[in-house]
């Protein structure tokens, strides 16, 4: 049998049918990678490029027009996957508020609530109403758990502009709330110039060390020219840390060629590397990588020239 003709747009799982799509072509379909799970019930070819537009055309399918999109969805469309993988890969759930004195949603696949927003903390992007990114982050910064939470004002802050002061203001706005103690004590030191969560993780972990912040993305030059960019930086102490999340036997000759080089050349100016791998971040190996942070840190006097 031929395969389905898929649409060139989101589609809702009560569209199936007509799409002639029966539960055994679409699970067959998802399997073999031709469609993928956008939304809880919202499906996509998987051909299609991810892009904002994409993900409001699915939104516009589950979010009735009164609701406004909040927390991890409305970080998910403004460019900041902050749900957990398993989540992800069985389609995300919707969240959605409505105003205080609104009905919430109950449409299956979201998970409506109530909540006060004023005016500035919404906006609305392809005919969906979602929660600022200021907005956002400040949710996130209660709601989320602690290293999640920090992941993603690092990672709203990059991408949208968010800065340090917005965040603190915002945090002396709610009162009483749930995790706004945890959002005030995040929002100090959070860092837009992180690239990734799991850098932001690092860095977290750094901090709660009590050891000093680093330079993120810090480049060095060889003979004038900006040639090697490191995750976080010790200048003065010659030292980086690198998030290294990629297996070996994932990498490419090339990528493990460039990378032994590239170390090769750092080690020869004189600087010292601390890698942090996917599995780092609790118990022994944790205290391991913070331990030889520690200790590094520690040696600041050195008879090296350079």
């Amino acid at each position: 049998m031929s395969p389905v003709a898929l649409p060139a747009a989101p589609f809702a799982h009560a569209e199936c049918a007509g799409l002639g799509l029966s539960p055994w072509t679409l699970r067959s379909a998802l399997e073999a990678g031709r469609l993928r799970r956008l939304l809880r019930g919202v499906y996509v070819d998987a051909t299609i490029e991810d892009s904002v537009a994409l993900r409001t055309a699915a939104l516009r399918l589950v979010v009735e027009p009164t609701q406004v999109v909040v927390d991890r969805t409305a970080a998910w469309l403004h460019g900041v996957d902050t749900y957990a993988s398993a989540e992800s890969s069985h389609g995300a759930p919707v969240e959605t508020c409505a105003l205080r004195g609104r009905t919430r949603s109950r449409l299956t696949g979201v998970r409506g609530r109530t909540r006060d927003l004023g005016a500035s903390d919404v906006t609305e992007l392809g005919g969906v109403r979602v929660t600022t990114p200021l907005r956002t982050a400040l949710d996130l910064g209660c709601h989320l758990r602690r290293r999640e939470a920090y992941a993603a004002l690092c990672l709203l802050a990059r991408g949208h502009g968010v800065t340090v002061p917005d965040l603190v203001a915002g945090g002396e706005r709610f009162q009483r709330r749930r995790g706004v103690l945890q959002l005030r004590e995040l929002a100090p030191f959070v860092e837009p110039r992180v690239e990734s969560h799991r850098e932001a993780w690092t860095l977290l972990a750094i901090h709660d060390a009590g050891l000093p912040l680093p330079t993120p993305q810090y480049w060095i030059d060889v003979d004038g020219v900006p040639t090697f960019r490191l995750d976080f930086a010790y200048p003065e102490h010659r030292l980086y840390v690198e998030y290294d999340g990629r297996e070996f036997h994932e990498m490419t000759e090339e990528q493990r060629t460039y990378d032994r080089e590239r170390h090769q050349w750092l080690r020869a100016l004189g600087w010292t590397r601390i890698v942090v791998r996917l599995g780092d971040f609790s118990g022994d190996a944790l205290e391991r990588w913070l331990r030889e942070l520690r200790a590094e840190l520690a040696s600041a006097y050195t008879t090296r020239r350079w």
